[in-house]
């Protein structure tokens, strides 16, 4: 007969999940379970916070500029490039390729496709947007093929495939930015819901979407354990080979579907300008790790930090710094995001 003194015990040190990654440990001790429970929330919250504690500053500081619903409706209606190139890059880094650097040249390529089909060619723009977003997923099948079946390092290959299509690109445009889509192809990124761009709503539900992919489906499962360990993967049954070419590959699809949206949003594109993307997939990916889930890649965290990097630089620019803060902004979250990232896997690994 257990004693009521043993049983609530037992109960106290029963092994039981953690209720945001479901894994087993032991309960703490009522003493330290609030320190815990304060370290769980602040280690995934704490960016959120600084987010709304940054909101406050600037509306203080400019809220006849900044304090705005039209700040806000530049700060959401104006990420949508960043969010798909954000999510293409996730798809290679969760299962372990570090880094794709081609995806922002690949989002210009399929840009620019578009835009040259239809204008320069006279091609149906429907048409044009399949073509220009098959293009795209087939650079991310070579890549995929590049780096996994014949085990070329992932950066080389990446980088000059990033270099060659900028170039394909500045030659197809000739140099110049180009433009002339037809208005109503406009529509499918700008049509207005809510006071905000429907793409802003479509790269929403894409990271709600990958999120859930991740959390509760097999594929997920899959996706994660590769980019644990690929060896144990192989020999759990995992189908390493595929998963890891099937990311690239959905990268690059991503990043075509990406690079329609913005041509349509602009009536054209820009081929030099992709490039300037890099930084800001970067820094918005590894901050991402601070948040919602610690020291993990997440598309939750990554949509978070996309917009928290928007309201500063834009609060920045109303308090009257110029166009160089952005690189600043960016380099110095990438700089201290990269090196959060990199404490908090160390630590969950201990």
């Amino acid at each position: 007969m257990t004693s009521p003194s043993s049983a609530t015990t037992t109960a106290s040190t029963a092994p039981t999940p953690d209720p945001y990654t479901g894994a087993v440990g032991l309960a703490t001790e009522p003493g330290s379970g609030r320190g815990a429970s304060f370290g769980w929330f602040s280690a995934r919250f704490a960016v959120i916070g600084v987010w709304l504690l940054m909101i406050v500053l600037f509306a203080v500081l400019e809220p006849s500029t900044f304090f705005t619903i039209g700040s806000f409706r530049t700060i959401f209606g104006s990420q949508q490039a960043l969010v798909f190139l954000a999510a293409a890059l996730l798809c290679t880094i969760i299962v372990g390729e570090f880094v794709d650097m081609s995806v922002a040249s690949n989002f210009g390529l399929s840009a620019i496709l578009v835009t040259v089909l239809t204008v320069t060619h006279g091609w149906n723009v429907w048409v044009a947007a399949v073509v220009a977003v098959a293009t795209s997923t087939l650079v991310g099948v070579i890549n995929g093929l590049l780096v996994v079946r014949l085990g070329v390092n992932t950066i080389v290959v990446t980088l000059g495939m990033g270099t060659f299509l900028l170039g394909i690109a500045l030659f197809l445009s000739n140099l110049m930015p180009v433009s002339g889509l037809p208005a109503y192809f406009a529509q499918i990124a700008l049509f207005p819901v809510l006071g905000l761009p429907i793409s802003f709503y479509l790269g929403v539900l894409l990271m709600l979407g990958f999120a859930y992919v991740l959390a509760f489906t097999p594929l997920g499962r899959n996706i994660r354990f590769v980019g644990e360990n690929r060896e144990v993967s192989r020999l759990a049954g995992v189908r390493v080979t595929r998963v890891r070419i099937g990311a690239f590959t959905v990268a690059g699809l991503i990043a075509g579907v990406g690079g329609v949206f913005a041509a349509a949003a602009t009536g054209g594109f820009d081929p030099a300008v992709s490039q300037s993307y890099l930084l800001p997939i970067f820094a918005a990916t590894f901050l991402g790790t601070a948040i919602l889930s610690p020291g993990r890649f997440n598309p939750l965290g990554t949509l978070v930090a996309v917009y928290f990097l928007a309201t500063g630089v834009l609060g920045l620019q109303l308090l009257g710094a110029t166009s160089w803060v952005s690189s600043v902004f960016y380099g110095g979250v990438l700089v201290v995001a990269v090196t959060i990232s990199t404490v908090l896997h160390a630590r969950s690994r201990r």
